[in-house]
């Protein structure tokens, strides 16, 4: 019986492996050890001692327990079971042992308390989450006890949760009240010790954190109503006289401002007089909603031209969440052969009416052109090429790619297989290898750029001359040459004559490359293939 566990794992190895291809790979030695072993441990009220442990955890196949009286430990037993045993009246260390399918095991230690003592010095601790609406948390302890039921008292929920002394469980109701908790301590003894509060489950009114920062987009591609990301339609009404019985405020939420409409039936949102939006480019409109009590909103495009009229799209929230809404401008154009190019205003209808919402970043905008493709593989020899960063070359030691003084935002990633930087909200960002770059032998500079909406792309050499610093005389000053309207979408293969950067006179002691570009602070570019060549 000793070695019972070594088979029911042996089996389920058999049934995993057995399920597998006859050409997958199984790395048993990659799964991890059981994880978040926890037990409830409770006690029948009838001095007899009888303790019952039901453990719980991640990865587990079987349990076992070592009671810590010094009676021998349990057989393994399988997840979803439980073990009895009878104690003594005392304080036992008992440990609890789970197994995962690989024979990796994982221990907890857990302490049993067996008085004939009813419970005394009982303390309870109820609080409202100041996040989730309607939900408690209730936290018992007391003397000699081993673990607690609690009676939530909601209708149709008449069975209680057991939890052990000390530790807290969460309950969350069907709507706000005042309800009626009821909480059992018991120990070993036939007699209980009860507590009991009106507890008022309560409704969050307001959110907590501010909605998903919106993702950079270029400004083209982006049509914003109300957001602090985008540039807004000026003259935008959010509280238009439409005879609704809505209230409305501006929400601060410590310095972030958002909408806030209060007993919700419909709400306009009304471009300035003589304000129309052709969204007819952009692919969806986007809002980001939180509420504690609305199920449903109706989101309403409508067209100026009186015969085009109004459609909407029907959207379910998450209470107490943000909810990020991305409606696609064809689920309002395929609606009767509704048009899109001339929308000045939006309307919000709730269902059922009457409940509250806030609503932050509200654009319409369009997916830009996305990466796929690898750069240009580089042909020169390796023997005529000082490389910063490719693929093909053994690049020369970089510092940083991205210097502090720069407020771009730098990822390492790859495109097919191929590493690229990624620069976004580029303005300027100084690149320095570790130590300066001897070009006196080369003749070009090369860089590989892509992007899919900057308008103008500068690239400047730094050399700092013999001196090795820059200070703005001789020849340690920046040399810049300047691309406008590059093709975007597109990689577009620099190779630039080191003449062209005027100035640049000895490139013995190259030590800063900087690339910039327009829009500046908003776009994005690719790089790749950087180096020198002759």
């Amino acid at each position: 019986m000793k070695k019972i566990h070594f088979i029911i794992s042996l089996f389920v190895l058999t049934l995993f492996m057995g399920c597998s291809s006859d050409d997958s790979n199984v790395n048993l030695d990659g799964l991890s050890e059981p994880a978040n072993i926890a037990a409830l441990t409770t006690v029948t009220q009838d001095n007899s001692g009888k303790v019952t442990f039901i453990p719980t955890g991640e990865g587990v196949t079987q349990f076992k327990v070592n009671y810590g009286d010094g009676t021998p430990e349990s057989s393994y037993f399988s997840t979803g079971a439980n073990v009895t045993h009878t104690y003594k009246e005392g304080v036992y260390k008992s440990k609890i042992t789970a197994m995962g399918i690989t024979g990796k095991t994982t221990e907890i230690t857990k302490e049993v308390v067996v008085s004939f003592r009813a419970p005394e010095n009982l303390k309870v601790v109820i609080t409202n989450d100041i996040t989730i609406s309607k939900k408690i948390t209730v936290k018992a302890t007391a003397d000699f006890a081993l673990f607690y039921d609690v009676y939530f008292g909601e209708a149709g929920k008449p069975e209680p949760v057991s939890v052990n002394d000390g530790e807290s469980v969460s309950y969350t109701y069907k709507e706000a009240g005042v309800y009626t908790v009821r909480v059992v301590s018991k120990s070993a003894a036939i007699k209980t010790t009860e507590y009991t509060e009106q507890v008022t489950a309560k409704l969050v009114l307001n959110p907590t954190a501010s909605a998903p920062t919106p993702p950079n987009r270029p400004a083209g591609n982006v049509i914003s109503v109300y957001s602090s990301k985008y540039t807004n339609l000026a003259g935008t009404v959010f509280f238009p006289n439409w005879g609704q019985s809505t209230g409305y405020s501006e929400f601060d939420l410590n310095g972030d401002k958002m909408l806030n409409y209060t007993n919700l039936n419909y709400e306009g949102i009304a471009f300035a007089d003589g304000v129309t939006a052709n969204v007819t480019a952009m692919d969806y409109i986007h809002l980001d909603v939180w509420t504690a009590d609305l199920p449903k909103l109706d989101i309403f495009l409508i067209s100026s031209t009186k015969i085009n009229g109004e459609r909407a799209v029907s959207k379910d929230l998450i209470a107490n969440q943000w909810t990020s809404i991305d409606i696609p401008i064809s689920a309002f154009t395929s609606q009767d052969g509704f048009t899109v190019a001339d929308i000045f205003q939006l309307k919000l209808v709730g269902t059922p009416a009457g409940k509250n919402i806030f609503i932050d970043n509200i654009y319409f905008y369009k997916n830009g052109e996305a990466l796929s493709t690898a750069a240009p593989t580089p042909t020169k020899a390796a023997t005529d090429v000082i490389s910063m960063f490719s693929d093909a070359y053994t690049n020369v030691p970089v510092a940083t790619w991205r210097t502090d003084w720069s407020a771009a935002t730098l990822e390492e990633t790859a495109v097919a297989g191929n590493a690229v930087k990624k620069y976004s909200d580029l303005n300027f960002v100084g690149i320095e290898p570790t130590a300066t770059i001897d070009a006196s032998a080369m003749t070009h500079f090369h860089v590989d750029v892509w992007s899919a909406d900057f308008t103008e792309f500068r690239i400047k050499l730094v050399d700092f001359g013999p001196n090795g610093v820059y200070n703005g005389g001789g020849d340690d000053k920046e040399h810049e040459v300047k691309f406008t309207a590059p093709t975007k979408g597109t990689w577009v293969s620099l190779d630039i004559p080191l003449t062209e950067f005027t100035g640049l006179t000895t490139r013995g002691h190259i030590a800063q490359l900087i690339f910039s570009g327009n829009p500046s602070g908003s776009h994005t570019i690719y790089i790749d293939n950087v180096y020198f060549h002759k």
